[in-house]
């Protein structure tokens, strides 16, 4: 589905609505969040070196995180959590490129060649401001994002987990090709047919001929892409 339009999504500490690099500058003020930081700093955590990614589809831009990693967290673990909430369908190859380097699954031999490396790595030893990270999904039908390392804190995290998500894009369902209500679904014979996006409502869904490529929208730049189905959804 193709998006020239920029998308809207709200603030997971305040609740506030606005773009993407509107969503970038609030995060810099935000009073929940400076709250929550606080609140996070008077507990036991350990206080490290915390960075503020924003992650979009490298195409539209349409669909964007902004993310909060630990530094002791790994590119590993920045890849499961791309996988879980946008990319995963059927266990394809992934890569980030950062400098001459590219950090990738090694294969079933332990194979790789000299500018090859692994994730597991922490990103305090990779990631400061101003980088700007190329990471590839399936090396077949690529889905292709851009990472940005915005700022960097130090404090503790907010969270327990290595990853917090502070804010993402919402899906405004687009209009149905055949009536223009809104839709649920695109088929993905007639995109490939048309070379334009196919976008259907329940009813034209239902009664569209190419059952086998029906697939549900979901708030993800792999949408209709290999076998992807969602769900979509932050692993935690």
């Amino acid at each position: 589905m193709a998006k020239t339009v920029q998308s809207r999504g709200g603030c997971a500490y305040c609740g506030q609505e606005m773009t993407l690099s509107g969503m970038a500058r609030h995060l810099k003020t935000c009073a929940s969040r400076l709250t929550a930081q606080a609140d996070a700093n008077r507990s036991r955590r350990r206080t490290q070196t915390l960075y503020h990614l924003q992650v979009q589809d490298a195409w539209s831009g349409y669909y964007w995180l902004h993310l909060e990693m630990r530094g002791n967290a790994t590119l590993q673990d920045l890849d499961e959590y791309l996988r879980a909430i946008w990319l995963e369908c059927c266990g394809h190859l992934s890569a980030f490129t950062i400098g001459p380097w590219r950090y990738t699954q090694f294969s079933d031999w332990d194979w790789s060649d000299d500018e090859e490396k692994t994730m597991d790595v922490r990103v305090d030893r990779l990631f400061a401001p101003g980088m700007e990270i190329p990471y590839e999904y399936d090396f077949g039908s690529t889905t292709n994002l851009t990472i940005k390392v915005l700022a960097q804190r130090q404090g503790k995290p907010t969270t327990s987990h290595p990853i917090f998500l502070m804010a993402r894009n919402r899906l405004d369902p687009p209009p149905c090709i055949e009536c223009g209500e809104p839709a649920i679904a695109l088929c993905t014979e007639c995109e490939e047919e048309t070379g334009a996006a196919y976008e259907l409502c329940t009813q034209h869904a239902e009664d569209h001929p190419h059952e086998e490529s029906i697939m549900t929208l979901v708030n993800s730049p792999r949408m209709g892409v290999c076998a992807y189905m969602g769900p979509a959804e932050p692993p935690y």
